[in-house]
C-alpha cells in the first residue's frame, strides 16, 4: 500500500504548508542565530535587544510554525505516534540543556507543546471535528487571545493584560505545563499549553474551513525549492541547529575577537 504524505493530500503533499513551515524554520535558525550571538557570546546587536522587533519577529516564527501544525494534524494517519515522538524530541532538550546549559534550560519549550497538544488533540479528535470549521476558528483565536496574557498573571486581549487573577493560582510549580508559573520558574524557551493550545486549534478549524471552501484550488500550489525541503524535515532541523549554530558562532566570535 503506498503510504499517505505527512498532510493526508493523498498522494500530493500540500505545497503551501511546506513553504510556510520552511520559512518559519529558515527564520528560527537566523533568529537563534542572532539570540546566541547576543545573549550566550554576549556580543552586540542593538537592534535585536533595544526595540520589539526581536519579540515580534520571534512570535511570527512561533505562530507560523504552531498554525501550520494544527493545519497538518487531522490530515496526518498516526498523529498520536507523531505527538509522542516530538514530545520526546522535547525531552531530550531538555534533559541536554539542563546537564549542559542549565542558564538556558528548556523546560516546556516549543517540542515539549507541539507534541502534548498533538496528543490531546488526538483523544479528542472526534469531538472537536463535529465542530463547524469557521466557529471552530473564530472560537479558537478568541480564546488564544483572551488567553495570551495567562503566563504573565491574568487574562487580557492579546498582550494586553487586563484582568489579573489571584496569585495562589501561580503558587504552584508544577502547573507550569498550563501556563500558571510558579516561583522560581524558567525555562529558555516557553509554550505553555495556555494559550498556545488555541492557536493550534485555530489552524486546525481555520485550514479546514479553506480547503472546504476552496476545494482543489488551494492546497496544492507548488513548492518552493530548499524552503519546501526544511518544511518537510522540520523537526530533524530544529533538533541539530543549535550545536551546529553554536559551534559556527564559537568560530566566528573567536574570528572577531
Amino acid at each position: 500500500m503506498k503510504r499517505q504524505p505527512a498532510d493526508g493530500s493523498g498522494g500530493r503533499r500540500y505545497g503551501l504548508l511546506d513553504n510556510l513551515r520552511g520559512l518559519a524554520v529558515l527564520n528560527m535558525v537566523i533568529y537563534h542565530g542572532i539570540y546566541d550571538w547576543v545573549y550566550i557570546f554576549g556580543r552586540p546587536a542593538v537592534w535585536f535587544t533595544a526595540t520589539r522587533n526581536a519579540y515580534l519577529w520571534e512570535q511570527a516564527i512561533c505562530w507560523t510554525f504552531i498554525l501550520v501544525a494544527g493545519a497538518v494534524f487531522p490530515l496526518g494517519r498516526r498523529p498520536a505516534r507523531r505527538g509522542a515522538l516530538v514530545l520526546g524530541c522535547g525531552l531530550v532538550l531538555t534533559a541536554v540543556t539542563v546537564l549542559v546549559m542549565p542558564s538556558e534550560q528548556i523546560l516546556f519549550g516549543i517540542l515539549h507543546f507541539l507534541g502534548i497538544a498533538m496528543l490531546l488533540s488526538a483523544l479528542l479528535k472526534q469531538w472537536l471535528l463535529k465542530v463547524p470549521a469557521a466557529a471552530g476558528a473564530a472560537g479558537s483565536f478568541a480564546l488564544f487571545l483572551l488567553t495570551k496574557c495567562l503566563p504573565r498573571g491574568g487574562l487580557g486581549v492579546g498582550d494586553v493584560l487586563l484582568w489579573p487573577l489571584p496569585e495562589v493560582l501561580y503558587s504552584c510549580r508544577w502547573t507550569f505545563p498550563l501556563g500558571l508559573m510558579g516561583p522560581g520558574f524558567y525555562s529558555a524557551d516557553y509554550f505553555p499549553l495556555l494559550p498556545w493550545l488555541f492557536l493550534f486549534w485555530t489552524g486546525m478549524y481555520a485550514w479546514r474551513g479553506l480547503t472546504a471552501r476552496w476545494g482543489g484550488r488551494l492546497p496544492h500550489c507548488g513548492q518552493v525549492p530548499g524552503l519546501a525541503w526544511l518544511g518537510r524535515h522540520s523537526l530533524p532541523v530544529y533538533m541539530l541547529h543549535q550545536p551546529v549554530l553554536l559551534a559556527a558562532i564559537w568560530l566566528l566570535a573567536h574570528m572577531v575577537s
